[in-house]
This record gives structure tokens, C-alpha cells and sequence, in this order.
């Protein structure tokens, strides 16, 4: 154990003062514990006895182990919630949360403490307290590796185990982060650790939102004095930074273990922290790649006290409640570890996966000259093509388009994919495209898929902040970017390794931390032999959502599901071979080579849809001799705003399209009507559809007139009946606006609108609690996902939207949702467009509208009161105040979306003599 280690003399364990911010002195006891008649005095909380008092029996142990420089108030919400459980007659568990020894309320032992010991002095605690199983583990910071070695060396007790953040391994090459170097450094652990607070008021500086300072105050408690605070110098000092550490070979052997560990597994992430960021919980889920993991955004390194943890921790306890239960017994249980089978490659599908009478969310359809369906069904058998693949408009400012045949497009996506399994790209890896829609991104994107790796997607449009959240969320293997991509991902410490779109000089690829350029992959790449197709279920991309309710989640999809969307797409609007397809919407710029289409991008930054113009469009419908144009409601527009522009030989060319579509926003039927005019021999469809699927339900401009004349109820957006195999049920509102309702098809019936289709997201990326609300509901074996969006099927099976469930307003009077009564007060002749919010406490909240006039408004005022009239004439809903902006607010990515929680939070402000500023 080396020297530097601060040291103390020993001093007894005792009970923390009363009164410390939310700690219930009850819980607190000492239990006396040792080996070879050596004994320590713990202090631990416990919540057995309470449990007792109440009657239950508890299904099991919790244990609890905090990390450094905390004690075990880090749990104090967690032993209350579990106890409160009990007692309101829910499933029972016991609690145990210890202060290490050395550290918190317990003995001050006077010896240095490694890794080992440690682990070792909570076996001999357990020992002593007769724990029994089932036991789940529960660690933070250092207590998390501490906690796991107890779990890997009690597997006749253990049933799951869970971490906060916390580092299992330090890879190699890698330093251990900078705050811990500098706190190592000879002359400052001392002063850092024991003479003074520091390391310890940092840490408590790294909550989110700030302590309160009762909190803190809670935190300090026990380390008051220097000679208390040696624990948490010798934990620092314990820090295995390299191989030579004597804790190194502790370290190594619990980590190596836990790839054997086949109990139920849960990390609760707060991705905000300088010390064990995402790489580490990267490295976790390597070791155990069966455990359940939700990253908590905007949460750091004391997720404890930023988030509602407990709560999180009780719920997978009791959606895991049959498994772990079964696991605990007093008699050792092999099963709890197990050896990894070999990997085989992807099986080709078989007779059965071809029963045409087969129909369920996993079906894909037949293999085409050997290859599996959907993604690469077309790209192979025209590899000896010459016909048209796809059109770069300009590729270069001032150049000519580029025309990519199949065959190139095919051998591009051979020669990138052999390059990059020759560069250590492998099956699984995750790959970050940095790369603009064009020729470069479709080759590279199809290379990927078809070694097996997963593509990871994320636009410039969530801005540097949102795409580096995205990015590092993710935590690709791999980064393929062009020069701005690149830099960002450089300077911003992105993972990955870095592959270029072009060839630099050394200085440049030096600079951008370059390892290979496409053009060393085509190189490397062609003589490699491909491996096998992956299989329908294996994971081939994670698309971001854009970020407009929320941080951009990641949002999973198997080769299998994207397959279904394409047979979706092909089915609902006859793409296929032969079809020239304009994308000007970018999920679906990547699917025409899988779709068999001849596609183009509109010369437009495609991630600003505004700059998109109606002459720009014309020019790619000639490109391709397009039949199909897809286009989002903020490019619709400015096409529209720009069509004075058009030559004869470009409104000529726009009579070519048949099918033209517009999703992600709602669509006013006003501006599809203006931009279908500009295709006279074209259907006008608006699909309705998310990231999390693409293609939900389509209705056309007609559909859209003839639902206006049945308009009845509580109104909305009619985006009409559901596509291809969709499934669209309601999940009625309850009093309080939650949607709590069994799923159900009932016509008129407003709720939250939940979907099921074959291509429906497989689930969402570490966010295992999001994607457990987004199936709630569903019954065993069925994919369905909550949309988040409110609103009712109607009498012919047309499905209309209301609003977001955030904007649902609850009044003493009842439940209002914003869409049908803003429709109603745009109806009025000098309302351009309107937002309904609620202000005040859920259930008394008051209706404010809150509207742009024609001519806008030049400033923020409250409506006259002819025009308040008119607005309250409009509704027959009791409207509290009328609000005149110059523009109301929209999210970062669609300027058709109202943010209307923002909006009502700007209104409440200004009702209570805020000043009158835009929102």
C-alpha cells in the first residue's frame, strides 16, 4: 500500500446529530463487524426494524455503497421511499446503507485501506448483519467498484446489481481524469483531502440544480474536522491511475468478472460529470451489455441529488420483481454468472421466416438473390447497372451535378465497407456520420450496414450544444466526417476514431486527429472479401430525434425494422424501381437506394429546410425525372414564397411529379393547397409520423377538405388513417390531463395517441425509463409506442391531433387540449396565428391566447378589447386574457411548431406584472 495515504489516529464510530435535512434518525445504527478477531465499528442505515414495526416481510435487500467523499445520507431518499412503499402495502425492501469504514459516522480505523480490503470489509459486515438473499448491490462513485466486488464474490446472495456513476475499469492509454491527477499530485492530497474541505465542497459543487445549504450541511456532517477526514484522502490515494497501483490487479479482477455476470443489471447515468463521464459507463455496458441504462440529461456526478433516483431504482426493482426474486437463495447459483457462447455469424433466413402467411413486427420479406430484404435488396442486383442511382445538385458551389450510377454506388459501398473492417470497423460498432446528405453520405451510410455497424445520426440542426449531448451520448467507435464535422468532434473531445470524407496534408490530419480518409478505405478495400449480411434483429442505426420536446434522444433501429420502413414507403406511395424521388427531408434523402429510386437533394443546406427554394426544387425533379417529392412544412414555405421565380421550363418540369409529400410539422391545408399547385398532376399527402417512426398515417389534401366538412368534437389536426400495417389506439386522459386509459380504438375518446407497426423504433438509446413509459400499456409482447401527442379517431377511423401531452391544460372546469380552439380563434379575420396556454396550478389553471395579427403586431401588448371579444366570440371555451406578440415562439428545428410550454411560461410572467418583453 503506498506511504501516501494520509493516516489519522482511530477514533470510535457513533450516530449522526439529529436533525440532518431529510434523514430519518431512526434508520441510523452500529453493528460491530471483523475477521481473524479484528473488529470495526459500522455505521450503516437501516431500515429493517421500521419494517418490522409495519408487519411485511421484505423481498429482499438493498445495499447500498456510497463512494468518496459522501456516506450514507447519500441513500437517505431511497430508504424513505422504500419504506413508505411498505407501508402503503406495495412491495417491501429492505435497505442497508453503510458508511465505509474510515469514512461517514463509521470508526476511523487508523490504517490505510485498498481495494481489496474494502471489498473484504463489507463481507465481513454482511457476515455479521446474516444477510440473506436476494440481495441487489447499489453503488456510487468508488462505492460502485466496491459494491460489484462484493456482488462477483457473493453469487449465493446476489440477484442484481446497480450503479450510479462510476468507473468499473481505467482503459489502457487512457489517464484517469484531470481533477484526479491534480488531486494526486505530491503537496496537494493532503491539503486537498484532509487539511482542508476542498475535494470535499467540490464535489458538492457538482449538483444540478445547486444544494441547498441544509444539503450540504447533511454532507459535511461527519467530516468536520481534519482527523475525520483521512477516509476520504486514502480513497483518493487508492486510486489505481496505472498498472503499477497495488489496487490495479483488485480492480482488474472485478471488472474481468463482470463479464460473467448474468443477473439483472441497472446504471442510472448523470452524463454532466468531469470524473466519470460517458466513456465510463461506455466501458460498463461493454462488460455487462445486458444491463438496463438511463442517462439522466442535465444530471452529473451526484445523479443521486438531481434526480428522482429512488424512485427509478424501486420501479425496475418491481418491473424485475419474478426474475430477482427467483435468483436469492441461500444455496450458490451457478446461473448468476455464465460463460459467453462463441459468436457466430448472422443465420440467412430460412423456410419458415418465408411463410407468406407469417405476420408479425418482426417479418421481413424474402431474400432477393441472396442478399436479406429491405435495406440492400436493390443495391447488389443493379451492381452492374449504368442507370441513375442518385443526383448531388452541387456538390461544389458553381459546379455541375453529380451523377452516381448504381454500379459506382454499389462498388463505393463495397470498397468503404471492406476499408472499414480493414481499419478494425466491426460488427456492432458504433459509427458517428458527420456528413452532409449527398453521394459521400449514402455510400458511407450503406457501407456501414452492411459490415454490421450501427450508423449514428445526428444533424447540425440540434446545434453545437445538442449535436455534442447527442454525439457523446452515443459514444461512437468511430467518427466519419467532413472538416467541420471533424474540427467540432476534435476540439470538443468526441469519441471515435477519425475518418475523413477527404485527403489532407499530415499537418491537417494532425490537427482533426485523422486516422484515414475515405479514399485510404476504397484503397484498402479492394480486394477485402465482405462478411455475412447482418441478420434482421441485429441494431443498424441510432437516429436523434430534433430535439423539439426535449434533448434529442437516440432512438434504435434493427436492420429488420428498417426494412419494414421501406416496404412501408414503397406500399403507401408505389416507390420502387424506376421512381425518381426528390428528398428534401433527410431521413428519406438516405432510403432511396433502398427504395430502388432514382434520388436527388435539392441544392439546400438541409439542415435549415427555409433555404430551400421552389426554382432549387424544380432543377432536382428535372435531375431525376422525379415522380415523388418529399419536402418539410418549413422548405414548403419558402417554395411557395419563391415561386414567382419559376420559368415555363421549370413549372414544365413540376408537372411531372404524381406524388408529393410533406411530414414533420402539421401542414395547414391553405399551404398544401398553394404548394400542390405547383405540381398540378400531383396527390398531395401528409404523412404523420417521428423519428421514433416515420410513417404512422398519410391523408391527402382531399382527405384534409373532406375531413374539414365533418369537423366535430373537440377538433384538431386531421392527419387521416393509419398507413401500411400501422396501428393507431388512444390511451384516454384522466382529470389531471395523464393519460391513464387501457387502449382502446373508441371513436371521439381524447387521450394520448400510441402506435404499433412493423417499423416502429426498437427502443430508445440509454434511456431505459423513457422507453419503459413509452410502452406502458402495452400487453406482453406487443411494440407499441406512446407518441406524446394527444388527440381522437373520429367515427371514420381518422386520426386527428390536439396538441402535445405537455400543453394539455387542466381547469377547474375540465380538461382543454390547444389545437381545435386555436383553429377557432384563427378563424377570426385578424388573427394570423394563435397559441392556447394554461396559467396557474394544474387543475385551476386559467385559458390565455396569445396571437399574431395581421399586420404584425410591433410590440407585446394585451389585445384591445374589440379584438379580445372577437377572439372569446370564437371559442366556447372562458378565456381569462388575450395576448398580442409580434411572433410567437417556435422550437429550434420546425418553425411550424409552437412552444407553448415556454409561451405559457412567458405568460404567467407577464399576467403578474412581468415586463413586456417577447417571449
Amino acid at each position: 500500500m503506498t506511504s501516501r495515504i494520509p493516516r489519522s489516529a482511530p477514533l470510535p464510530a457513533s450516530l449522526p446529530p439529529a436533525g440532518l435535512d431529510g434523514l430519518d434518525p431512526s434508520f441510523s445504527r452500529l453493528v460491530s463487524a471483523g475477521d481473524d478477531g479484528v473488529t470495526h465499528e459500522w455505521h450503516l442505515l437501516d431500515n429493517a426494524a421500521r419494517l418490522a414495526e409495519l408487519g411485511v416481510t421484505p423481498v429482499g435487500t438493498i445495499l447500498c455503497v456510497h463512494g468518496n467523499p459522501t456516506w450514507s445520507y447519500l441513500w437517505r431518499d431511497l430508504l424513505t421511499q422504500a419504506t413508505d412503499a411498505a407501508a402503503q402495502g406495495r412491495e417491501a425492501w429492505r435497505v442497508v446503507a453503510v458508511d465505509q469504514l474510515d469514512m461517514g459516522f463509521s470508526e476511523r480505523t487508523g490504517e490505510p485501506r485498498d481495494l481489496a480490503r474494502r471489498v473484504r470489509d463489507l463481507g465481513d459486515l454482511t457476515a455479521s448483519l446474516g444477510l440473506t438473499g436476494p440481495v441487489i448491490t447499489l453503488g456510487h462513485d468508488w462505492g460502485g467498484v466496491v459494491s460489484l466486488g462484493w456482488a462477483v464474490d457473493h453469487p449465493d446472495l446476489l440477484a442484481g446489481v446497480a450503479v450510479l456513476n462510476t468507473a468499473i475499469f481505467q482503459p489502457e492509454g487512457t489517464p484517469i481524469p484531470a481533477p484526479l491527477r491534480l488531486t494526486l499530485l505530491r503537496g496537494v492530497l493532503g491539503s486537498a483531502t484532509v487539511a482542508t474541505p476542498a475535494f470535499l465542497e467540490t464535489t458538492l459543487s457538482l449538483a444540478h440544480p445547486p444544494l441547498s445549504d441544509e444539503i450540504r450541511d447533511g454532507y459535511r456532517a461527519p467530516y468536520l474536522e481534519a482527523d475525520r477526514r483521512a477516509g476520504i484522502g486514502g480513497f483518493v490515494a487508492d486510486i489505481p491511475a496505472d498498472e503499477s497501483h497495488p489496487s490495479h490487479p483488485e480492480l482488474a479482477r472485478i471488472a474481468e468478472s463482470l463479464r460473467y455476470l448474468a443477473v439483472p443489471a441497472l446504471a442510472l447515468w448523470g452524463p454532466e460529470d468531469p470524473i466519470f463521464g460517458d466513456r465510463y459507463l461506455d466501458d460498463l455496458v461493454d462488460r455487462m451489455p445486458h444491463a438496463d441504462v438511463h442517462r439522466f440529461e442535465g444530471a452529473g456526478h451526484l445523479v443521486a441529488e438531481d434526480v428522482d433516483y429512488a424512485a427509478a431504482v424501486l420501479t425496475w426493482l418491481g418491473d424485475r420483481g419474478t426474475e430477482l426474486g427467483s435468483l436469492g437463495t441461500a444455496a450458490a447459483n451457478p446461473s448468476r454468472f455464465t460463460v459467453p457462447e462463441p459468436v457466430e455469424g448472422p443465420a440467412g433466413l430460412d423456410d419458415d421466416d418465408l411463410d407468406p402467411n407469417r405476420f408479425d413486427e418482426d417479418y421481413v420479406k424474402p431474400v432477393v438473390e441472396g442478399n436479406p430484404a429491405g435495406l440492400f435488396r436493390y443495391l447488389d442486383p443493379l451492381r452492374d447497372s449504368t442507370d441513375t442511382a442518385l443526383v448531388e445538385m452541387a456538390p461544389a458551389r458553381g459546379s455541375e451535378p453529380n451523377v452516381v450510377s448504381w454500379r459506382l454506388l454499389s462498388k463505393r459501398v463495397r470498397q468503404i465497407a471492406a476499408g472499414l473492417a480493414m481499419v478494425g470497423v466491426k460488427r456492432g460498432d458504433r459509427v458517428s456520420l458527420l456528413v452532409q446528405p449527398g453521394a459521400d453520405l449514402t455510400a458511407v451510410l450503406y457501407a456501414c450496414l452492411r459490415i454490421g455497424a450501427v450508423v449514428v445520426v445526428a444533424d447540425a440542426g440540434l446545434g453545437l450544444k445538442g449535436l455534442t449531448r447527442a454525439v457523446r451520448g452515443a459514444w461512437p467507435d468511430h467518427v466519419i466526417g467532413a472538416p467541420a464535422g471533424l474540427a467540432a468532434a476534435t476540439a470538443l473531445g468526441w469519441p471515435g476514431q477519425k475518418i475523413s470524407t477527404a485527403r489532407y496534408i499530415k499537418p491537417v490530419r494532425r490537427s482533426l486527429d485523422v486516422a484515414y480518409s475515405l479514399g485510404d478505405l476504397v484503397s484498402l478495400g479492394v480486394e477485402e472479401e465482405l462478411p455475412d449480411f447482418p441478420a434482421p434483429d441485429d441494431t443498424a442505426a441510432v437516429l436523434f430525434t430534433s430535439g423539439s420536446t426535449g434533448p434529442a434522444k437516440g432512438v434504435v433501429y434493427t436492420h429488420g425494422q428498417l426494412a419494414a420502413l421501406v416496404d412501408a414507403l414503397a406500399d403507401t406511395y408505389g416507390v420502387g424501381v424506376g421512381t425518381g424521388l426528390v428528398a428534401g427531408f433527410a431521413p428519406f434523402a438516405l432510403l432511396g437506394p433502398a427504395l430502388g429510386a432514382r434520388s436527388v437533394t435539392p441544392d439546400m443546406v438541409v439542415t435549415s429546410p427555409k433555404t430551400l427554394t421552389a426554382t432549387a426544387v424544380a432543377a432536382a425533379v428535372a435531375a431525376v425525372d422525379a415522380t415523388v417529392v418529399f419536402l418539410s412544412p418549413a422548405a414548403i414555405t419558402n417554395v411557395v414564397a419563391t415561386a414567382h421565380s419559376l420559368t415555363d421550363a421549370d413549372r414544365e418540369a413540376l408537372t411531372s411529379v404524381q406524388e408529393f409529400l410533406s411530414a414533420g410539422a402539421p401542414v395547414s391545408e391553405r399551404l398544401l393547397a398553394a404548394a400542390s399547385a405547383l405540381m398540378p398532376n400531383a396527390t398531395a399527402h401528409t404523412p404523420y409520423g417521428m423519428t421514433e417512426g416515420l410513417l404512422m398515417t398519410d391523408i391527402t389534401l382531399e382527405g384534409i377538405r373532406d375531413a374539414a366538412l365533418t369537423l366535430g368534437g373537440p377538433g384538431g389536426v386531421c392527419v387521416g388513417l393509419p398507413a401500411a400495417s400501422t396501428r393507431v389506439r388512444i390511451s384516454a386522459l384522466n382529470a389531471w390531463g395523464e393519460a391513464t386509459g387501457e387502449l382502446t380504438d373508441e371513436p371521439m375518446l381524447t387521450g394520448e395517441i400510441v402506435v404499433s407497426a412493423p417499423h416502429i423504433k426498437d427502443h430508445y438509446d440509454s434511456l431505459w425509463l423513457t422507453e419503459r413509459e413509452s410502452r406502458r400499456g402495452a400487453l406482453t409482447g406487443e411494440r407499441w409506442h406512446r407518441t406524446g401527442d394527444v388527440g381522437h379517431i373520429d367515427a371514420e377511423g381518422r386520426l386527428w391531433v390536439e396538441g402535445r401531452m405537455p400543453h394539455v391544460i387542466v381547469t377547474e372546469d375540465g380538461v382543454v387540449t390547444p389545437v381545435g380552439p386555436e383553429q377557432q380563434i384563427e378563424s377570426v379575420f385578424e388573427v394570423a396565428r394563435a397559441a392556447l396556454v394554461g396559467v396557474g396550478p394544474l387543475g385551476e389553471e386559467q385559458l390565455v391566447a396569445v396571437i399574431e395579427t395581421v399586420p404584425p403586431a410591433f410590440r407585446v401588448s394585451l389585445a384591445t378589447s374589440a379584438m379580445a371579444s372577437a377572439v372569446r366570440g370564437s371559442v366556447e371555451l372562458p378565456i381569462a386574457a388575450v395576448l398580442v406578440v409580434p411572433q410567437l415562439p417556435t422550437d429550434i428545428r420546425h418553425n411550424s411548431k409552437i412552444d407553448r410550454v415556454r409561451l405559457g411560461d412567458w405568460a404567467a410572467d407577464v399576467l403578474t406584472g412581468g415586463r413586456m418583453t417577447r417571449p
